[in-house]
């Protein structure tokens, strides 16, 4: 069964797919020196290989992953991965279960549709759907987990003043910092795109200065 959450999801996938295949296989990303076939793979096998899945996001389980993913794009040709990741998961895979779509998948279309557009030169922050933007915001807790060793107090702040505190700092720690932007770019930011995510830092100099001397990705 459909939900209002699945049209931008879809939308956000068609759009992915079709940045890829106009990029190319070779074409360079934002995402942890990849280039546009690792990310292709990186997509299928996540949706296609349960087995793999795991590693995605516990560091014991990577190895197993990243070899899954390597073979993966060897084994495949481009156009293919890219077909692949546009029909949608397989249906043996927990993705196509109702429901885990749109819980899933709306922040990881995004943010790789952006790795790979602000890849290129030129580039401009596009204008999103206000359904994509409430999903989007209302997926934000996730910068908790990528967070979680900052010793910052992070907020992050929407430009209609809504915010979200995304990372508690520590007992003695700098003060507090707010991030400052659009919901697409706090997102693109949280999940360590800092380099290409327009948004604006206010708080004490000294947390500033640490907050933005520390890396973090997902």
């Amino acid at each position: 069964m459909s939900t209002p959450e699945d049209g931008p999801v879809r939308h956000e996938r068609s759009l992915l797919a079709g940045a890829l295949a106009a990029a190319g296989p070779g074409a360079p990303t934002r995402c942890g020196g990849w280039d546009a076939r690792d990310l292709a793979a990186h997509l299928v096998v996540r949706e296609g290989r349960p087995d793999a899945a795991p590693g995605i996001l516990l560091r014991p389980l990577g190895f197993y992953t990243e070899r899954v993913r390597r073979r993966t794009a060897r084994a495949v040709p481009f156009e293919r991965l890219v077909e692949r990741f546009r029909q949608g998961p397989p249906k043996f895979s927990p993705y196509a279960v109702p429901g885990v779509d749109k819980i899933a998948n709306g922040v990881e279309f995004f943010v790789h549709h952006e790795d790979i557009r602000r890849a290129a030169p030129d580039w401009e922050p596009r204008d999103l759907s206000g359904e994509l933007e409430e999903l989007l915001w209302r997926r934000i807790k996730i910068a908790r987990f990528v967070l979680r060793k900052v010793h910052v107090e992070v907020t992050l702040v929407r430009p209609d003043g809504r915010s979200a505190r995304v990372s508690g700092g520590g007992r003695g720690g700098p003060g507090p910092v707010r991030v400052h932007g659009p919901v697409g770019e706090l997102v693109l930011w949280a999940l360590g795109r800092t380099d290409v995510a327009k948004v604006r830092l206010t708080g004490p100099t000294d947390s500033v200065k640490t907050l933005t001397e520390t890396g973090w990705s997902l």
